[in-house]
């Protein structure tokens, strides 16, 4: 016989049906404690909680691992147990088959599931056999009490329904002395008294079953101050009419339960399963974790919430999960629309909810108490021990939810709503679960399942086009699976085509009632909220990007900060808006075109003040980072050298940095529709702002159509020379991305301006830029002559950081030409440069350059020094793009060192970092190197290149 475990009773193991010894009492302790959760991995510290609790030793931890190691060696005697420790904890791993409480359990659940009367009373008889005594007997700390105390009373609503068992099947003779002894001891029971005045009466005794009803009445009065409950009472007043419904033979079926009407009444009010239903399938694994939990641990009555959007399916998952489960719950289901956000319908007061459950369990509309808290103690009474599931659905706040809870665990609460319903978590322990959108695989499921695989499969284009309009929303789905049906001779390209029209989209999606209409399922959550929260909604959808920060969002608002966190927080537990991340909001697609539409309801002064306050937002912080990233840089005319009081607090280069990785897709978003309005001076400022960080973070196509974008605001502006200066970047954009023809183009439409102008500045860094589009072509001959012009220029002007990157320049090209002396010099006087007027950025650029004059004059060990302070700079710098570069070139030097596992490390994270960049050509040879083996010493035709 393999072994078993005991914990009703004392602590106990047996192999092959004979008392193992397992240890002294600290050491039962902890093996009761991993019994309860046999299968389950146990933190330490919850573990010797559980043993200890207040009375913990100093060395109260070593003791535990002391006890485990003993415990291990014990059970491996055992065939059947043993004690794994996992990242989570401790766990026994043992069948909780073979633990008698969780056979208890186990047992139970099956007698509450059987409908045959005569075998639920066996299996309740079999459970309760398991009990040797009190659980956990001789063991005294909290945890322990308080365990056993769950257990006493899952005890007595065993016996309990045992005794009803017995009571239908008309064996009162049998548990007569045993009710005798229970409603001696548990003395205001009403279900025990019921039990026991029915039993008495059935063998004849009406006077006994009057006189312990008088007993408990004015026991109750005494103690309590309240009368019997209404289920009580009516068994009285059935007693003294000598009801013949009350004498029944033996097997009749007939249910007697609680204190109780001698006929239990089963409610089954679920509505329809939901049809086509796909998908779900982590929640509806969460809702089955849930069940099963509670089903071995009933503390507490299990509560899930499940909250999302209108049109998140929140109704459809719950349904479809309890019609899964209906046979789990064997004393009904009961069902409430709660209509908190009914589009043609109040709220249902709680009290009105509860009169429909009192009557669906029997009561009758005389013996409903008027007041609703005894409304609510009555329905508590009977739910209390029943097995039930109990769905309340679309509830506005947790306020309509409680009064609703059942008093006992044996139930089940499933809850959907738009809130958050936090105070339900907070009070009730309840389980939350946050409906998104569903996955374009589930949302094809969905149009096929009513359409048909061979329509789906006709019309791809016309499908794919419904599931992006549709952005995964399920009502949404189900809305246009009805009307593609409801004309199966139109093509499905039609409905695509309406949906395709932002601003019809909307009326596209309504399937003729106020259910199945997507605008009256958004206008229920908005006409809810107050006036201010209302207005931010509809302000948050002027914002251009798909998301937005709280400081944005304060300043589009134009109210102070914590007032808008509060408001967003509103939106948020309405599911209007989702905090995808900490600090940043974002809308449904669905929802922001309703928004946009609410956004129309404002005056036309307060939409565009807040458009105004957003845009001046987000130019002065773009501005003001890019300070921070290249101080050097000439500020733009027209703006201040320092920060506008409308730019976000931003103290360093790590945090500007960081705002622009946060911001991007936002300020990309922001300069189209400044192009879009005409909007020319900003358009140029946010591209201005933006051109560090994208060369940086090498994101070079963004680069390249953002200026690209520019150029027909400043050809507007009539700006020769801020013309000139984008032909430049732009150019400087192009060249790493191979588009040589092009950056030429530029550059020379530059240089004319700049000759136009006699700017010499300009025509310096132009003529740099040249050097650099020669060199990305392989050519440093032509290179080199443009490098020295820079060179010239830059050493008449005076200006430090510019002449030591035209030393720099000049010295790469005269090392690719292999004059190393020469190229030595140059950067050596670049390198002082830098270093003297505080150039980060040079001092990186020219580290690189002598780190490669080292590396191809043989000078390995002083090329990997040159290039490792040039990759600590760039991550001080927080420069990706070149800090691939510097990778790769450190990877050349320890393949000639010939330490290939620096080597290959090294070249892996340039690939990683290309990769993230879309840096074909660059990933395409670092990722040829990763797999030649030897030494690599020229690159010549896959040059590095300088910024300018």
């Amino acid at each position: 016989m393999a072994a078993w475990f005991g914990v009703l009773g004392t602590v106990v193991a047996w192999q092959d049906g004979v008392p193992a010894e397992v240890g002294h009492q600290r050491q039962l302790r902890v093996l009761a404690a991993l019994l309860v959760d046999a299968g389950r991995a146990v933190p330490a510290d919850v573990l010797v909680d559980r043993v200890w609790g207040e009375a913990l030793p100093r060395r109260g931890r070593e003791a535990l691992y002391a006890y485990i190691s003993r415990l291990r060696r014990v059970l491996l005697q055992l065939s059947a147990a043993g004690i794994e420790r996992t990242p989570a904890g401790y766990r026994l791993t043992v069948d909780p088959q073979r633990v008698d409480m969780h056979r208890f359990h186990d047992l139970i659940s099956r007698a509450r599931a059987q409908k045959d009367v005569e075998q639920a009373a066996a299996l309740w008889e079999k459970a309760l056999g398991l009990w040797r005594g009190e659980a956990f007997a001789g063991i005294s700390t909290p945890w322990f009490d308080s365990r056993r105390h769950v257990l006493d009373r899952e005890r007595l609503a065993a016996q309990l329904d045992l005794a009803d068992a017995r009571l239908r099947l008309g064996q009162h003779d049998r548990i007569l002395v045993e009710l005798l002894a229970r409603a001696e001891a548990h003395a205001l029971n009403e279900r025990v008294a019921g039990q026991l005045i029915l039993a008495l009466y059935r063998g004849g005794r009406t006077a006994d079953a009057l006189t312990h009803y008088q007993a408990i009445r004015a026991h109750l009065a005494e103690e309590l101050g309240t009368d019997p409950g209404p289920a009580l009472r009516l068994l009285h007043q059935r007693i003294l009419g000598a009801d013949p419904a009350l004498d029944l033979a033996p097997g009749t079926g007939v249910v007697v339960h609680g204190a109780a009407a001698p006929a239990r009444t089963v409610p089954r009010q679920l509505p329809a399963p939901p049809v086509a239903f796909v998908g779900r399938d982590r929640e509806l694994a969460l809702l089955d974790a849930s069940l099963k939990r509670t089903e071995h641990d009933r503390a507490v009555t299990p509560v899930s919430a499940i909250g999302g959007a209108g049109g998140m399916g929140k109704t459809w998952l719950a349904l479809r999960w309890a019609h899964e489960h209906r046979d789990r719950f064997p004393d009904g289901q009961l069902y409430a629309d709660l209509c908190g956000f009914d589009p043609s319908a109040e709220p249902t007061p709680p009290s009105m909810v509860l009169r429909a459950f009192l009557e669906a369990l029997g009561t009758t509309p005389q013996e409903i108490p008027a007041a609703p808290e005894a409304q609510a103690a009555l329905y508590r009474s009977l739910v209390a021990d029943r097995r039930m599931l109990i769905m309340l659905d679309n509830a506005r706040d947790a306020d309509q939810v409680r009064p609703l809870l059942p008093g006992g665990a044996a139930s089940t609460v499933v809850v959907t709503s738009r809130s958050h319903l936090g105070g339900l978590t907070a009070t009730h322990g309840c389980q939350y679960l946050d409906l998104g959108t569903l996955p374009d695989d589930d949302a094809r499921r969905i149009l096929a399942g009513t359409l048909g695989h061979d329509r789906v499969a006709a019309e791809p284009e016309a499908i794919s086009a419904l599931l992006r309009r549709c952005a995964g929303l399920p009502l949404a789905l189900g809305i246009v699976s009805a009307r593609a049906a409801a004309r199966r001779d139109f093509p499905l390209a039609v409905l695509a085509s309406e949906l395709n029209d932002a601003e019809c989209r909307l009326d596209a999606l309504n399937a003729g009632d106020l259910a199945t209409d997507l605008r009256a399922v958004f206008d229920a959550s908005y006409r809810i909220l107050d006036h201010s929260t209302a207005e931010t909604f509809a302000l948050l959808a002027l914002a251009p990007g798909p998301d937005i920060s709280q400081s944005a969002a304060a300043h589009l608002t134009g109210l102070p900060a914590h007032r808008t966190r509060v408001l967003l927080r509103t939106l948020e537990s309405a599911h209007l808006v989702h905090q995808h991340v900490p600090g940043r909001y974002r809308m449904h697609n669905l929802v922001r075109l309703y928004a946009t539409e609410r956004g129309y309801d404002l005056p036309g002064d307060v939409r565009q003040a807040a458009s105004e306050r957003l845009l001046e937002f987000y130019g002065a912080t773009a501005l003001a980072c890019d300070r921070l990233l290249s101080p050097q840089r000439t500020p733009l005319t027209g703006t201040s050298a320092t920060p506008a009081a409308s730019a976000c607090a931003v103290e360093n280069t790590d945090a500007a940095m960081a705002w622009f990785e946060a911001e991007h897709r936002c300020l990309l978003a922001v300069h189209r529709f400044t192009l879009a309005h005409g909007l020319h001076p900003q358009t140029w400022q946010l591209a201005w702002a933006l051109d560090t960080f994208q060369w940086r973070r090498g994101r070079l196509l963004d680069r390249v159509a953002t200026l690209r974008a520019t150029l027909p605001a400043l050809e507007a502006l009539g700006e020769p020379a801020s013309l000139a200066l984008v032909h430049r970047l732009l150019a400087r954009a192009r060249i790493p991305l191979d588009q040589h023809a092009e950056a030429l183009q530029d550059l020379q439409h530059a240089l004319a301006l700049y000759e136009q102008a006699d700017d010499r500045p300009g025509q310096a860094q132009t003529h740099l830029n040249f050097a650099l589009a020669w060199e990305r072509h392989g050519d440093y001959s032509e290179a080199l002559p443009h490098a020295m012009h820079n060179l010239r220029i830059r050493e008449v002007l005076g200006n430090p950081h510019r002449e030591a990157e035209a030393l720099n320049a000049v010295g790469w090209y005269h090392a690719h030409l292999g004059h190393y002396d020469r190229a030595r010099d140059h950067c050596e006087r670049a390198l002082a440069l830098c270093r003297h007027h505080g150039f980060p950025e040079g001092e990186a650029f020219t580290l690189d350059s002598l780190g490669y004059i080292a590396h191809h004059s043989g000078a390995h060990a002083q090329a990997l020094d040159h290039y490792g302070r040039s990759l600590a700079l760039r991550r001080r710098l927080g420069d990706e793009y070149e800090e691939a570069d510097t990778l790769a070139c450190m990877g050349d030097v320890y393949r000639a060192l010939e330490r290939p596992a620096d080597a290959h490390d090294a070249f892996s994270r340039a690939l990683g970092l290309y990769r993230d960049q879309d840096r074909g050509a660059e990933a395409r040879r670092v990722q040829r190197l990763l797999q030649e083996p030897g030494p690599a010493l020229k690159r010549a035709e896959e040059p590095r290149m300088r910024r300018g």
